[in-house]
């Protein structure tokens, strides 16, 4: 990774101070956020959500973000990093974008970040949180809204635990997040790792890791495939009848609404891990359930949620600088704050700007209107937690 991606206490103190603060900033005239992510191929579903909650929230706002006219500009990196990183030079360099967002997958995120951090313009990530970022590699412009990458994985090792699941199979696609999700199982998992299986990221055809299962005869299977990917496995998985022996444990997004719908009854009663569900009784989220359904006729899922929050996190910022974007340190120190009602309930940035926050354990039931969502249980599974890597973080 770039050297310019290592925060240490010199850079905090030369660079943030040289390059972001400006202490006659004036209130800018419209606030512009730079929203690449995937929005075509068999994933897209996933940075569609994102995309929907961002502009809704903006909308809500009354077209405007902390009191600014906003101005987002779209584009698809059709679920290819060099197609990511041209738009993140196009958009921090020709259109001068105030905030950069929008990516879905960590391989992605990673291989265009540079473009922004290395132009001093800030990135608040509504999914892809890996690691690296969280730990060695945090960086003063970087915000991770959503969850580390391995936090659902993390609840949903403890979630077997809890259940006395005595042995597992793991399957993940082959790049960071795949690894990280994998890691963050394996950490709070007190069984036995019958095998840990890559795979191809993008892959669609699970016949020869579903034969290794049906040999292998643990007693649960956990998956992290998100969209597509997830989608075509638990079908597989079903149609082989593997339902019938084998326990499936879920990440939250494996078993959210855009999972849900394509995959139909099959999914009822799977258990799964997330810091969000539909069902959340506080007011900013009962607000966003309803609007959400409202604006777009769909149930949002979890990747909704993280995309609104984004928006609404840069929309505090704002507000609370009082429109004075040129003075990028007291930016910072406004986000980092995140002074808003979030749809998750109370969380918090920790040092590396990672969030601390409940995770919680759901289960997909009837809606009552002859379809699927999730419900969550009362108590959270992982309380006010973290993650593993802050401690190699230098920002203090």
């Amino acid at each position: 990774m770039p050297s310019s991606f290592r925060c240490t206490a010199r850079l905090g103190a030369l660079a943030l101070a040289a390059a972001l603060a400006t202490p006659t900033a004036q209130a800018a005239d419209k606030v512009k956020v730079g929203f690449v992510s995937t929005l075509s191929g068999p994933s897209s579903a996933l940075g569609v959500d994102i995309r929907d909650g961002f502009l809704l929230a903006v909308k809500l706002n009354g077209g405007k973000l902390g009191g600014l006219p906003a101005e987002v500009l779209v584009s698809d990196d059709q679920f290819k990093p060099d197609v990511a990183k041209q738009q993140f030079e196009k958009n921090v360099k020709r259109d001068k974008v105030d905030f950069m967002t929008g990516v879905v997958f960590s391989n992605i995120m990673l291989a265009a970040l540079p473009e922004a951090l290395d132009n001093n313009t800030i990135y608040i990530s509504p999914n892809a949180a890996p690691s690296s970022m969280a730990g060695k590699d945090c960086n003063p412009l970087f915000y991770a809204v959503s969850w580390p990458n391995d936090a659902y994985h993390e609840a949903a090792g403890e979630l077997a635990n809890q259940r006395e699941m005595k042995s597992v199979y793991l399957i993940a696609p082959n790049y960071q997040a795949g690894k990280d999700s994998l890691a963050g199982f394996k950490r709070m998992f007190k069984g036995r790792v019958v095998a840990e299986t890559y795979t191809k990221l993008g892959q669609l055809d699970y016949a020869a890791e579903l034969a290794e299962v049906r040999a292998a005869k643990p007693q649960a299977l956990y998956i992290f495939l998100p969209g597509g990917m997830g989608i075509n496995f638990i079908k597989q998985f079903v149609g082989a009848g593997l339902s019938k022996d084998v326990t499936l444990l879920l990440p939250g997004f494996s078993a959210d609404q855009d999972v849900i719908n394509p995959v139909g009854p099959s999914m009822s009663g799977l258990f799964n891990t997330a810091h969000w569900s539909p069902d959340f009784a506080n007011a900013a989220n009962q607000k966003f359930m309803a609007e959400f359904q409202k604006e777009y006729k769909r149930v949002p899922s979890v990747f909704a949620s993280q995309g609104y929050d984004a928006a609404q996190l840069i929309h505090a910022a704002v507000r609370d600088v009082k429109g004075k974007l040129e003075d990028r340190e007291a930016v910072r120190k406004a986000l980092k704050a995140a002074r808003f009602e979030s749809v998750r309930g109370p969380f918090r940035f920790n040092t590396n700007q990672y969030p601390i926050q409940n995770y919680f354990v759901r289960t997909v039931g009837s809606d009552g209107k002859g379809g699927l969502i999730n419900k969550s249980f009362n108590q959270p599974i992982l309380k006010d937690h973290g993650d593993a890597y802050v401690g190699d973080c230098k920002m203090r």
